[in-house]
């Protein structure tokens, strides 16, 4: 498989808070790499420190085949475009003057093709409306415009959703698939609403405290999230005990509810229950989610 951008033990410290703790990483060309992680993962920094607007502490990433201590890293980073943290653009200027600054900051020989990325972008017809009275949506897909100013392989995006309202949130799904798709950019998301990524990403990273904690694709994800039965019964712990008897994985969600994993004997696990003492209220059929899957890789606890 080729790769359009490697990580390996990738640290960035700030003082003695490490952001980056040893990262390695692997984006597929041609994918939509999803880079899950808590707020306070390390998401951002990496983006940077790719980006070049920092650099990093230890360890090293490869940008198409060019190490981040060669020569030939501003050339492969010529290929890149990012989007962090928040878009990069002219509030007093209108979508087609901001992209205009861009084309001079990259020294593009001409403004051909501008008109041609305000469409894309769906922005054509925004004419002399300046940024500043532009949507939230509408000024995350300008500073995708601007990022895409130098006809980028590699396209870099920070929670291009954040804040978004469900329509601008569909405008920019929409946008990163037909980038993807008809463009052929490789896109690199970070995000950590999931349900949002389940409908976008090829590919999977999941981050934690700076670490890669897992590599996924969609494919092998579809797969780990299994199905299972949602119990909700009187008592999980007494649940819990008969369960271990019949061999069957669980995970206690509450004192009342369980998920139940594998083929179960339905009759025969209701009888059991019921010689306990143990209700059965109710018996679904349910599917692991995205969320619940991270949540088993990294642990429960709230956002840093």
């Amino acid at each position: 498989m080729e790769y359009v951008l490697q990580t390996s033990g990738l640290t960035k410290h700030y003082g003695q808070f490490k952001a980056l703790n040893g990262l390695t990483m692997n984006v597929p060309k041609g994918a939509i790499y999803g880079f899950v992680g808590k707020n306070g993962a390390g998401k951002t920094t990496l983006i940077r420190l790719v980006a070049g607007l920092q650099l990093p502490t230890s360890g090293e990433f490869t940008l198409y085949d060019c190490k981040n201590s060669g020569v030939f890293i501003e050339r492969a980073r010529r290929r890149l475009g990012a989007v962090v943290e928040t878009p990069s653009i002219f509030l007093d200027m209108t979508a087609e003057e901001n992209l205009r600054q861009q084309y001079m900051v990259l020294g593009r020989p001409s403004f051909d093709g501008i008109k041609e990325l305000l469409e894309l972008v769906g922005l054509s017809d925004t004419g002399k409306k300046k940024a500043k009275n532009f949507s939230l949506g509408m000024r995350q897909r300008l500073g995708i415009a601007i990022a895409l100013a130098g006809d980028p392989d590699l396209l870099l995006l920070d929670e291009p959703i954040n804040g978004l309202d469900p329509q601008g949130i569909i405008g920019i799904r929409e946008l990163i698939l037909k980038l993807n798709r008809e463009k052929q950019i490789t896109v690199l998301i970070s995000s950590h609403i999931l349900e949002e990524l389940s409908k976008l990403a090829t590919h999977y990273g999941f981050v934690d405290g700076g670490r890669m904690v897992k590599e996924i694709s969609a494919e092998e994800l579809e797969a780990a999230c299994r199905k299972c039965i949602h119990l909700t019964v009187s008592d999980t712990k007494i649940l819990a005990r008969v369960l271990d008897e019949f061999g069957l994985e669980y995970t206690i969600i509450s004192d009342q509810e369980a998920d139940v994993y594998g083929t179960i004997g339905v009759t025969e696990l209701t009888l059991r229950l019921a010689k306990e003492q143990c209700e059965v209220r109710s018996m679904q059929e349910r599917e692991e989610s995205l969320e619940s899957y991270y949540m088993s890789l990294v642990g429960g606890g709230s956002d840093e």
